[in-house]
C-alpha cells in the first residue's frame, strides 16, 4: 500500500510544471561592455519601467531595488525585444516574468526570442542617480537599460539632429566650448575634450522613425536653442547608434535660458563692418531654373526660402560693408548669385540704403564657392582696386578678396579682406596635413601657410592704396587658439572678437562644442578705431530644421526671418573714425 501511495505522489509531483530559475539582471549585464551570457536562455523577474512597444517594439525592465547587487559596474536594467510576441496586461509598475535569449544588438544587451512573458504582480523600483561628470565616458555602460535621474543643471549643447532623428545633445552644468577655442592645441585641448565627453549625453525621443512630426522638445515659439536647459532629467539610459542616450519617460520642457537676440549686437562707431557665411547661396541659372545646383538649394522653392532668410538677416544687420562667404562662384553678371542678392537687398532696404557689389577681374579660383563683398554705397565708396592672390594654397582653394573703402561722412579709410580657409574635414590629406590629434583637425598646415601668405600679401597694399588700417574677416576654419589665427595675430593683428566678446566668443557649434571659426582681426593701425565686435547668435544656436530646406522638414517650421539663415553666426565690427 505504501509503495502505491508513494508512486501516486511521484506522479502528481511530476505533473507540476517546473519553476524556471530566475537570473538577476545584474548577472546578465555583467561588469563589461558585453553580457557574459550571450546565447543563453534565461528567466527574469523585474519591474517594467518604460513601455516602448509602439516605437521600439519592446520594454525596459529593472530589478527591484532590494535585489540590486553591490557591484557598481553591473547594470540592473535591460531591454526586452517583443516584436511578434503576444503581450497583454503589461504597464509601467508591473512585476514581469519573462523568458528569452540574451544577445547583443548593436552594442546593447537585451533579451529576445521571448517565448513567455506575463505580469505577475505590482512592484516598485527607483531611478539610479548619475552624477556628472563621470570618471570616464565608458562608465555610462554601468547604467545601460536602467531608469536614471541626472541632476542638473542640464544644458542643450547641440540641436543638429533634432528634426531629423528627434534627438538633442545635452551637457551637464553649462554649454561646452571647442577645446582649441579656449586652450592651446595639444594636451591642454585634449584635457578639455575629455572633460566635455565626460559630461555630455544624448536625449532621444525613443522613436526610430526619421523626421518625427511633431518635432519633439520645441518650445511654444517654435525653437530649442543651445544653452536652454532643465534642472534635472529622468529617463531610460541605453545604447543605440554607437552612442549612450536617454529615452524620456515623461514630458520634458526646456526652459529658455538662452533667448533669441532679436536685434544685432551694438558695436558702436560710425561704420559697421560684418562677415557672413551664407551657407552655399546658389541661384541656379539666375532665371528661376538650373536646380538642383552643386550646393545649396535643391529647388526654386528652397532657393526662394533661403533668399528671404539671408536678405532678412542682412537688412537687420544694416552693415556698411559685408564680406560674404560661400557665395556661388558664377561671376558678376546680372544673373549671378551675387547680383541677385544685391537686387533682393535693395528691394527691401530702408530709405537711404543702397547696396552694391565689389567687382573684380582677378582670378577668384576654381572652387564652386567664393568670397564676395557688398557695401552700402550711400555711406562708403570703393577707394582702391579689388584684389586677390593665387599664392600657395590660394591657387587651388578659395582666394581672399580685398578692397579698400572710404567712409563718405568722415573720409576714414580701411582695407577689408574676406577669407575662407580650407575646412578641417580630413578626406585624403597628405602626411603634412593629417590630423595630429592636437585638436586642430586636418589641413592645419595648409591653413597656417595660407594665414602666413595672407599677412605677407597684405603688406604689399594689394588694392593699390597705401593703407595700414586693415580688417581681416571671415571663416578661417580655425578656432581662436589655433595656429592659423595665431599666425595672423603674430603678423601684426589684434583679435577684436576675443577682445570685446571674451575668450568664449563663438560663431559656430559643432558636435556640441561652440567656438569662433569666424574672426575679426584688426591691424595694429586699425585696432584703436575698433569700438566693438560681436557675433549675432541667430544661427549657430538654432536647430537646422528651421532653415530653408524642405526635404526633411515635414513639420514645416520655416519662417522668413533671420533665424537659422545659415549655420554660422554673422560677426559685426564697429569702426570709429574722427569727423573730417
Amino acid at each position: 500500500m505504501m509503495k502505491r501511495i508513494l508512486a501516486v505522489l511521484l506522479l502528481l509531483l511530476a505533473s507540476i510544471p517546473a519553476v524556471a530559475q530566475v537570473t538577476p539582471i545584474n548577472r546578465i549585464q555583467g561588469p563589461g561592455a558585453e553580457s557574459p551570457m550571450v546565447g543563453q536562455t534565461v528567466t527574469v523577474e523585474a519591474v517594467l519601467t518604460a513601455d516602448f512597444r509602439s516605437t521600439l517594439d519592446g520594454i525596459f525592465l529593472q530589478e527591484e531595488q532590494k535585489d540590486w547587487d553591490e557591484d557598481p559596474r553591473t547594470s540592473e536594467g535591460i531591454f526586452v525585444y517583443l516584436r511578434g510576441v503576444q503581450t497583454n496586461g503589461l504597464r509601467p509598475g508591473s512585476l514581469i516574468r519573462v523568458t528569452g535569449q540574451v544577445n547583443e544588438f548593436r552594442g546593447q544587451t537585451q533579451l529576445s526570442r521571448v517565448d513567455k512573458i506575463e505580469a505577475i504582480g505590482q512592484a516598485t523600483t527607483v531611478p539610479a542617480r548619475i552624477d556628472l561628470p563621470l570618471a570616464s565616458p565608458e562608465h555610462w555602460e554601468y547604467y545601460e537599460g536602467m531608469l536614471v535621474t541626472i541632476p542638473g543643471p542640464v544644458v542643450v549643447a547641440d540641436t543638429y539632429d533634432l528634426g531629423r532623428y528627434g534627438q538633442v545633445l545635452l551637457a551637464h552644468g553649462a554649454r561646452q566650448w571647442s577645446p582649441t577655442n579656449v586652450a592651446e592645441p595639444g594636451e591642454p585641448a585634449r584635457a578639455i575634450a575629455l572633460e566635455n565627453a565626460r559630461r555630455r549625453f544624448i536625449l532621444d525621443d525613443g522613436n526610430t522613425a526619421q523626421n518625427p512630426k511633431p518635432t519633439p522638445y520645441l518650445s511654444p515659439d517654435g525653437t530649442l536653442r543651445v544653452g536652454d536647459g532643465v534642472d534635472s532629467l529622468t529617463g531610460i539610459l541605453t545604447y543605440a547608434f554607437d552612442e549612450y542616450r536617454v529615452y524620456p519617460v515623461g514630458p520634458i520642457t526646456f526652459e529658455r535660458r538662452n533667448p533669441r537676440p532679436t536685434v544685432p549686437p551694438a558695436v558702436g562707431g560710425t561704420l559697421r563692418v560684418a562677415s557672413f557665411n551664407v551657407l552655399n547661396y546658389f541661384n541656379g541659372d539666375g532665371k528661376g531654373g538650373g536646380f538642383p545646383t552643386p550646393r545649396g538649394a535643391k529647388t526654386p522653392a528652397e532657393f526662394a526660402r533661403q533668399h528671404a532668410k539671408i536678405v532678412s538677416a542682412l537688412i537687420a544687420m544694416n552693415a556698411d560693408i559685408v564680406g560674404l562667404i560661400e557665395m556661388e562662384n558664377d561671376g558678376y553678371g546680372p544673373e549671378s548669385a551675387l547680383q541677385e542678392l544685391v537686387r533682393g537687398l535693395n528691394a527691401k532696404a530702408p530709405e537711404g540704403v543702397r547696396y552694391a557689389a565689389v567687382v573684380t577681374d582677378a582670378d577668384i579660383g576654381s572652387d564652386a564657392i567664393r568670397q564676395a563683398i557688398i557695401y552700402n554705397a550711400a555711406t562708403v565708396r570703393e577707394a582702391g582696386t579689388a584684389a586677390t592672390t593665387s599664392a600657395g594654397p590660394f591657387g587651388t582653394r578659395r582666394p581672399p578678396l580685398a578692397q579698400t573703402f572710404e567712409e563718405i561722412a568722415t573720409g576714414g579709410r580701411l582695407t577689408v579682406v574676406i577669407n575662407h580657409l580650407k575646412s578641417k574635414g580630413c578626406g585624403e590629406p597628405d602626411p603634412a596635413n593629417a590630423d595630429a590629434n592636437d585638436g586642430q583637425g586636418c589641413w592645419n598646415a595648409e591653413r597656417t601657410e595660407a594665414a602666413h601668405l595672407l599677412v605677407e600679401w597684405l603688406k604689399t597694399n594689394p588694392t593699390g592704396v597705401e593703407e595700414e588700417k586693415v580688417l581681416v574677416l571671415g571663416d578661417l576654419n580655425a578656432y581662436a587658439k589655433e595656429d592659423p589665427v595665431r599666425t595672423i595675430i603674430e603678423g601684426g593683428f589684434a583679435n577684436a572678437l576675443a577682445h570685446f566678446s571674451g575668450a568664449t566668443a563663438y560663431s559656430y557649434v559643432y558636435r556640441g562644442e561652440a567656438g569662433a571659426l569666424d574672426h575679426a582681426l584688426a591691424s595694429l593701425a586699425l585696432a584703436p578705431h575698433v569700438t566693438g565686435a560681436a557675433a549675432w547668435h541667430i544661427n549657430a544656436d538654432e536647430p537646422r530644421i528651421l532653415d530653408y530646406g524642405m526635404e526633411f522638414n515635414p513639420a514645416n517650421l520655416y519662417t522668413d526671418g533671420p533665424w537659422r539663415s545659415s549655420d554660422h553666426d554673422p560677426v559685426l565690427v564697429g569702426i570709429g573714425f574722427a569727423p573730417k
